[in-house]
């Protein structure tokens, strides 16, 4: 397939570009800089220069296409408290392509999350598809971005072959810069690894390999309006991860109560204290998705996560 792919150059999608180029699929991709296209001319793709703000660009690019892969999102804005923005932004892309494809059967994956679907239970594919969750982390931003979940899987209505691809908070791996570097950050800063009350919350977790191949699958083969989940491992205690980091900065490990939370690890702190497991199950019988990589814990004791950050 001919393959237009949003946020080619980032985190998830520089993993999937060549997941799909090596499936003997072509890449087009996304790119809003010079140091973008040219990372993405080096693994073998064509760029297609724009943001996803340029509509008119993702309406040719898809078009022209089998198939779409939507990776971008505003992270920038949206942690720096444009959460609604960079939500309103993707929902006008998602729209973009639901109207280029409808009719076509081709298929659109779409990059959504997994954590707070259903606090305190292992949660499966089929939570949060028809209601939203409760609880203080679905404020209006991210509560808008699982309306976008829902839009996009709406989409297989209208002759759209759609995917909605649950990602865990850490999707881990050498390079990452998301949730797992920024807690590492923070026991640096802080001089001790914490956790908050009593460690035992859980977070799902998933290598960037074992995800690229799960949205190489999705594009490949599944029904439309799938909801699937990229967990490989359903539940790792923060509490686990603290002492993972502790050993390997020589920091003591501690727990930091839940009232001094946000002091300690100021926007983290909300998402850090989330029990929040989930299961693949569903995905794994539906593809044949069997993950590989390295877990959470193996892969922090690579020592990766730890080399001294640029002076």
């Amino acid at each position: 397939m001919r393959v237009f792919v949003t946020g080619a150059s980032g985190w998830i999608g520089s993993a999937v570009v060549p997941e799909l180029i090596g499936a003997g699929h072509q890449v087009v991709g996304l790119a809003r800089s010079d140091a973008s296209a040219a990372a993405l001319a080096e693994a073998g793709a064509e760029v297609r220069r724009g943001t996803i703000d340029d509509l008119d660009t993702l309406r040719d690019a898809a078009a022209e296409s089998d198939g779409v892969v939507h990776l971008a999102f505003k992270h920038d804005i949206a942690f720096s408290g444009g959460f609604e923005a960079a939500a309103d932004a993707d929902r006008r892309a998602i729209d973009t392509f639901g109207e280029t494809l409808a009719g076509s059967d081709r298929p659109f994956l779409i990059a959504s999350g997994t954590l707070g679907l259903a606090p305190g239970q292992v949660a499966t594919e089929q939570d949060g598809r028809t209601s939203a969750p409760t609880g203080g982390h679905w404020a209006a931003g991210p509560l808008k971005r699982l309306a976008n979940a829902h839009a996009t899987a709406a989409l297989a209505d209208r002759g759209v072959r759609s995917s909605v691809v649950r990602l865990p908070p850490t999707v881990h791996g050498d390079g990452d810069h998301g949730f797992m570097a920024t807690v590492v950050a923070v026991a640096r800063e802080k001089g001790v690894s914490g956790y908050i009350g009593d460690g035992a919350n859980r977070w799902p977790a998933v290598h960037r390999s074992d995800a690229a191949h799960l949205f190489r699958l999705a594009l490949e083969s599944a029904p439309a309006g799938s909801t699937l989940h990229a967990t490989a491992e359903q539940g790792v205690p923060i509490r686990a991860v603290a002492e993972v980091i502790g050993r390997h900065l020589g920091l003591p490990v501690a727990s930091v109560s839940p009232d001094d939370a946000a002091g300690h690890f100021t926007w983290l702190a909300a998402f850090l204290a989330m029990d929040s497991p989930v299961s693949s199950t569903h995905t794994r019988e539906l593809l044949g998705w069997q993950p590989t990589g390295p877990g959470l814990l193996d892969d922090l004791d690579k020592g990766h996560y730890f080399a001294a950050p640029p002076v």
